[in-house]
C-alpha cells in the first residue's frame, strides 16, 4: 500500500468535503429550527408543515438531480479544461433547473390546500398546511438555481463558495424563521406563513448570490447564452435517472409512514426521532464525501485517467468507512441519551433509539453506496444509482418491513428492513463501480461535447 499517496489523497477528499459537510449541518439545524418554531404555535402547525414538506421534497429531489448533471460535467470539463464546454453546461443546468421549478410554482397556488387536504388533513391544518406550500413553492425556481449553481461550482473544484452563500442564507432562514414566525426583532408575527417566507427569501438570495458568482469574477465557471442541444441532451440523460431515484424514493415514503402509524404513532415519531439523528450525526460527512468522490473521478476522467479515478473513489470509500463507520459507533452507544432530547415519552424513547442504531449499525453499507453513487456519478454513470435505491427501498425498506411486520415481527422487521435496504444497495453499488465500464461511458461523452463545441 502506497501509504503517501493514501494520505495525500484523504488530505484532498477532506478539503473538498468539510465544506459540504458544515452547510449540512446548518441546513439540518435550519429545518429543526422550523419545527420548534411551529410548535410554540399548536399541533396542527407542526403537522401542517410536516404534511407540507412531503411535497416540498419534489421540487428538491429534481434539484439535485439537475444538479447531479451539472457536476458530472463541470468536474469532467474541469479536468480537461475545456472552459466553454463547462460554461456551457452550467448555463444550460440553470435555465433547465428554472423552467422545471415554474409548474410547482403553479401547483402551489392552484392546489396547495387541496393537496393537503387529499392525505387526510383536518380544515385549520390542510388551511395552513396550503398557505406555507405555496409560499414554498413560489421560490421552487431559486431553489432549483440553488442546488444546480452549487454543484456545478463544486464540480470545478469550489466546495467553499456554496458553503459561504449557504451559511449565510441559512442563518438569514433561521432569523427569519424566528421573526416573521414569532414576531421577533420588529417584524410581523405571520405564524406559520412567516416561517414559509424565510424560507422562501433564503431560496430566493441564494440563487442570486449563486447567480452572481457565475456573472462574476468569483467563481471558476462563467455564463453563457445556452445554445448547445449536445450538452442539454447530456445533462436530462445523466440527470433523470437521478431525479427517479428521488422522485420514486420519496412516493416509497408515504405507505411505509402508513406501516409505521399501523404499529402506532409512538412508532412512527420514533422513527423521524431515530431518522433525523442520523441526518445529524452521520449524514454530514457522508454528504461531503459523496460530493468529493464526484469532483475527484470527474475530474480525473476529464485528465483521460480513469486508474486514478478508479484509485480515488476506493480511497474515498475507505475513508468513508473508517470516519462513519465510528461515528456510526457513537451514534449506537449514544441512541438512547440522543432521543432523550426529543421526546420524554419511555415508549418513544425506547422505538427512536432502536432506531437510532440499525442506521448507526448499518452506517458503513450507508457511506459505502452515497460515495460509490457520487463516483458513478462523476462518470456520468446514474442508472446505477437508480437501480439500487430504488429496487432497495421497495423490496427491503417497504416491501420486506411490511411482509415481516404481517408476519408479526413487529417493529423489529421494519428494523430488519431498514438495515437490509442500505446492505442491498451497498452492494449494487459495490458491483456496479467495479464491473461496469463507466470510464469508457464518460469518455464517449466527453468527445461528444468537445465535437459539438469545436
Amino acid at each position: 500500500m502506497d501509504r503517501p499517496r493514501l494520505l495525500a489523497m484523504w488530505k484532498r477528499t477532506f478539503s473538498l468535503s468539510w465544506p459540504v459537510s458544515a452547510e449540512h449541518v446548518l441546513r439540518t439545524l435550519m429545518r429543526t429550527t422550523d419545527v420548534l418554531v411551529t410548535g410554540s404555535f399548536s399541533p396542527a402547525a407542526v403537522a401542517a408543515i410536516g404534511l407540507a414538506d412531503l411535497y416540498a421534497r419534489f421540487p428538491l429531489q429534481i434539484g439535485l438531480g439537475l444538479g447531479s448533471g451539472a457536476i458530472a460535467l463541470s468536474s469532467q470539463d474541469t479536468g480537461r479544461e475545456a472552459e466553454a464546454s463547462r460554461d456551457e453546461a452550467v448555463s444550460q443546468a440553470l435555465l433547465i433547473g428554472v423552467l422545471a421549478g415554474v409548474p410547482f410554482v403553479l401547483f402551489g397556488f392552484l392546489f396547495g390546500e387541496a393537496a393537503i387536504s387529499m392525505l387526510g388533513a383536518p380544515d385549520d391544518v390542510a388551511r395552513m398546511g396550503g398557505q406555507y406550500l405555496a409560499v414554498i413553492f413560489a421560490t421552487a425556481p431559486a431553489r432549483h438555481v440553488a442546488l444546480v449553481g452549487a454543484r456545478a461550482l463544486q464540480g470545478t473544484g469550489d466546495t467553499k463558495t456554496p458553503m459561504y452563500v449557504n451559511v449565510v442564507s441559512n442563518t438569514l432562514n433561521i432569523a427569519g424563521s424566528f421573526g416573521f414566525g414569532l414576531g421577533l426583532f420588529g417584524l410581523p408575527r405571520l405564524g406559520i406563513l412567516g416561517v414559509g417566507l424565510a424560507t422562501a427569501v433564503s431560496n430566493a438570495f441564494t440563487a442570486v448570490a449563486l447567480t452572481a458568482a457565475f456573472a462574476g469574477p468569483w467563481a471558476a465557471a462563467g455564463l453563457v447564452r445556452p445554445s448547445n442541444p449536445v450538452v442539454a441532451r447530456q445533462l436530462v440523460r445523466v440527470s433523470a435517472p437521478r431525479v427517479g431515484e428521488g422522485l420514486a424514493t420519496n412516493l416509497v415514503y408515504f405507505p411505509f409512514n402508513t406501516l409505521l402509524l399501523g404499529l402506532g404513532t409512538e412508532v412512527n415519531a420514533a422513527f423521524q426521532i431515530g431518522r433525523r439523528l442520523y441526518q445529524q450525526v452521520t449524514a454530514p460527512l457522508t454528504r461531503g464525501y459523496n460530493v468529493a468522490a464526484s469532483v475527484l473521478v470527474g475530474q480525473s476522467l476529464g485528465e483521460e485517467n480513469p486508474e486514478e479515478a478508479t484509485y480515488r473513489a476506493w480511497a474515498v470509500v475507505a475513508l468513508g468507512v473508517l470516519s462513519v463507520g465510528a461515528l456510526g459507533v457513537a451514534l449506537y452507544t449514544a441512541a438512547p441519551v440522543l432521543a432523550g432530547f426529543f421526546t420524554d415519552d419511555a415508549l418513544t424513547l425506547r422505538y427512536a433509539a432502536d432506531f437510532a442504531r440499525v442506521y448507526g449499525v448499518t452506517a458503513v453499507a450507508t457511506v459505502t453506496f452515497i460515495v460509490l453513487s457520487g463516483a458513478l456519478q462523476g462518470a456520468s454513470e446514474t442508472r446505477v444509482p437508480f437501480v439500487a435505491r430504488v429496487s432497495g427501498t421497495l423490496i427491503f425498506l417497504l416491501g420486506l418491513s411490511a411482509l415481516l411486520v404481517e408476519l408479526n415481527w413487529g417493529v423489529f422487521g421494519v428494523y430488519v428492513g431498514i438495515g437490509l435496504s442500505w446492505v442491498w444497495m451497498a452492494i449494487l453499488g459495490i458491483l456496479g463501480f467495479r464491473y461496469l465500464d463507466w470510464a469508457e461511458r464518460a469518455a464517449e461523452m466527453m468527445a461528444e461535447r468537445k465535437e459539438s463545441t469545436a
